[in-house]
């Protein structure tokens, strides 16, 4: 036998699929501040009802929630699927719900019409019913709704009981004068009715009854969802990464920072800035021995001068890092630090916290490695030591220490060798007070892994981007980036190079590779990035087979400056980002047919802007082809657009559209459709 039924009523209003949610409300979707979330649900109930529901929202330092109008996408087709929407405008956690009820009046309303509609007269049931409900909503209504209820109910009660049509004759049926009585009466009950019910039928009673009424059946999804609110730079940005010793330190940095601002990077990252450590330093080439005047890899972190909380004393002091980051700052320009979770053999957590490492039944470290990597001088640190939770916090006070010199932006190096769990952790523990801290993953691994990070907080990830050239595979890339649904959490950055990979696309194409890649990157993905070196397209490995530079700026101090010859092309692009709001988006990108394999073109729309790219992923030879625009697209059926690259124009259609590109005159196409 079933079990009895409890006290409490049950819901008849059913609420299913509500979207965005992730891993059904486990984790938190992502917008950036600015952006509209569009909430939708399947609502519905049983009989004929008529359902009002609204999205509920609250911000970080909201203490009640605010509401927002839900209406029916396919009410025409009697669908049942509800969206509403709101603008998020500060960072942090937020919470998001459905609220949905049934509206008595409007359900009442509804149904009087339809019989109106039917021709049906004798309504004076209904009639008392509406009055009811009138009654009702006026003892909570506000003065100015009062009034316009009561104007309503005079109406009613004013009604006979029994319609016209119904009452028995005076005269001989038969009769013309019997006849034409019963006209006029019932042509002068029926004006009357129709004031009556144009009275209740008016949308402004309507509305004002529903504010003056409980919400009845009202039910709410379970519990709210989460969603993280980032800064724009988490989803949209350009990244440039130097290493601060070829610059020359802190003060060099300094003096290259307006260059770096007026070639438009909103970033600027710098591998980590510690002491480096001395015991089995690397030498050049990732080389066993280092000389004398070897700087070592700025990875192998702490020496005698301090660990991951202090300054290498050859870049500067730690007042000459914040007279640069103010300076940055100054500039538009954002400072990200590397946060790398490994020390050398000098760090002083060795000898002050043995406990957090590795080491094997004889007592000797366990070295760090990644097969067939070896990496002899550094150490990660164990996660699974006993002494754990010291280990979690004095991470996370590293992380606070350089929030409070002014660094809002962390590259986290390999995190997906740490615990996920430890990672939710950590930044939870960051953006409880610093909301705007934006923390990158540098992550390549198994698919599900960068997933997870992206889920349990990293605001903006490292992707495969490097190794997808061929136009089918950058197609089923960045749809999946788009449209897979990873777009509601994972923001990917795509680096077009980095210290550690140098593609043979790269290694290979010369110039017109570097140019391609650059377009890809910078009009593909909302955020980008290159390492120091791409501009002047640096592409010799240390041997064939590998993606390592040759003299690799990791073991050894370059001269740098900016003054490469793609300068010119990567401000362009970073300035035609900045102007077009289409290219600051993921989840708005269509691909185009092109008929040659070797071309990949794609549009980007947002209100009001549409880009086409164009690009030849065939550094060798010239290709043509031709870039196909469905109608699906809603652009004019002719349509002009200006290259922004050299501002030539031209006329496109709907349909076929001829292309050619090539090494010797352009790479690439990026057109903006122009307004007629």
């Amino acid at each position: 036998m079933p079990p009895p039924p409890s006290d409490r009523r049950p819901a008849r209003i059913q609420i299913e699929r509500p979207e965005p949610a992730l891993d059904c409300g486990r984790y938190a979707v992502k917008r950036s501040v600015g952006d509209t979330l569009e909430v939708s649900a399947d609502i519905f109930r049983d009989g004929h009802e008529v359902l009002r529901a609204v999205v509920r929202h609250r911000g970080p330092e909201a203490s009640g929630w605010t509401e927002s109008t839900m209406a029916r996408v396919d009410a025409s087709v009697g669908g049942d699927r509800w969206t509403g929407s709101f603008e998020v405008t500060a960072c942090g956690r937020w919470s998001y719900s459905i609220a949905a009820w049934h509206d008595p009046f409007a359900s009442w309303c509804d149904e009087l019409a339809r019989k109106l509609r039917a021709g049906q007269r004798d309504l004076a049931g209904e009639l008392s019913e509406g009055a009811v409900l009138l009654e009702q909503a006026q003892t909570g209504a506000r003065d100015d709704d009062r009034e316009l209820i009561e104007q309503a109910l005079t109406f009613l009660r004013s009604l006979p009981p029994v319609a016209a049509e119904t009452t028995a004759p005076a005269t001989a049926p038969g009769s013309r004068r019997s006849r034409g009585r019963r006209a006029l009466k019932a042509r002068s009950a029926a004006g009357h009715d129709e004031a009556a019910y144009a009275a209740v039928l008016r949308p402004e009673l309507l509305a004002a009854v529903e504010r003056s009424s409980a919400r009845a059946g009202l039910v709410t999804l379970p519990e709210p969802l989460p969603l993280e609110v980032d800064p724009v730079l988490a989803r949209f940005s350009s990244w440039y990464e130097l290493f601060p010793r070829s610059f020359g330190g802190f003060a060099g940095v300094e003096r290259v920072l307006p260059e770096i601002a007026r070639l438009g990077f909103d970033v600027l990252y710098l591998p980590p800035i510690h002491p480096i450590g001395v015991k089995n330093r690397k030498g050049p080439n990732n080389s066993l021995v280092a000389g004398p005047d070897d700087p070592g890899s700025p990875w192998a972190i702490g020496a005698a001068e301090g660990g991951h909380s202090a300054v290498h004393p050859d870049l500067g002091t730690l007042e000459d890092f914040d007279r640069m980051v103010a300076r940055a700052d100054e500039l538009g320009v954002a400072v990200a630090l590397d946060f790398a979770i490994q020390c050398s053999a000098d760090h002083p957590w060795l000898s002050e916290h043995p406990e957090w490492f590795h080491r094997r039944p004889d007592g000797t470290l366990k070295y760090a490695e990644n097969p067939p990597k070896r990496y002899q001088d550094i150490y990660n640190v164990n996660f699974d030591s006993d002494d754990w939770p010291a280990l979690w916090q004095a991470l996370l006070d590293v992380v606070l220490h350089w929030v409070s010199h002014g660094v809002k932006i962390f590259r986290v190096d390999n995190p997906h060798t740490k615990p996920l769990p430890f990672w939710q952790w950590l930044i939870a523990g960051v953006h409880r007070h610093h909301p705007d801290v934006i923390m990158l993953a540098e992550a390549f691994t198994r698919t599900t892994m960068m997933r997870a990070l992206a889920k349990v907080g990293f605001n903006q990830s490292y992707t495969y981007f490097t190794w997808k050239n061929s136009r089918a595979e950058l197609t089923e890339y960045v749809t999946e980036l788009a449209c897979s649904g990873m777009q509601e959490y994972y923001r990917p950055n795509f680096f077009a190079n980095t210290p550690d990979i140098l593609h043979a696309y790269l290694q290979h194409g010369g110039r017109p590779a570097f140019e391609a890649r650059l377009v890809l990157a910078a009009t593909l993905s909302p955020a980008y990035g290159i390492y120091s070196g791409f501009e002047h397209c640096e592409n010799v490995p240390v041997h064939t087979g590998s993606e390592e530079y040759l003299d690799s700026e990791k073991y050894e101090i370059k001269q740098r400056s900016l003054d490469g010859p793609l300068l010119p092309l990567i401000a362009s692009l970073n300035a035609i980002r900045r102007a077009n709001p289409a290219l600051q988006r993921l989840d708005n990108i269509t691909f185009l047919e092109t008929e040659n394999d070797a071309l990949i073109a794609y549009t980007k729309r947002s209100p009001g802007n549409a880009v086409i790219c164009v690009v030849s992923i065939d550094p060798d030879r010239e290709q043509q082809g031709l870039a196909v625009l469905p109608a699906s697209l809603g652009l004019p059926p002719v349509c002009a657009v200006t290259d922004l690259l050299d501002g030539e124009r031209y006329d496109w259609r709907i349909g076929r559209n001829y292309v050619r590109l090539g090494p010797r005159e352009r790479m690439a196409h990026v057109l903006r459709v122009d307004a007629p």
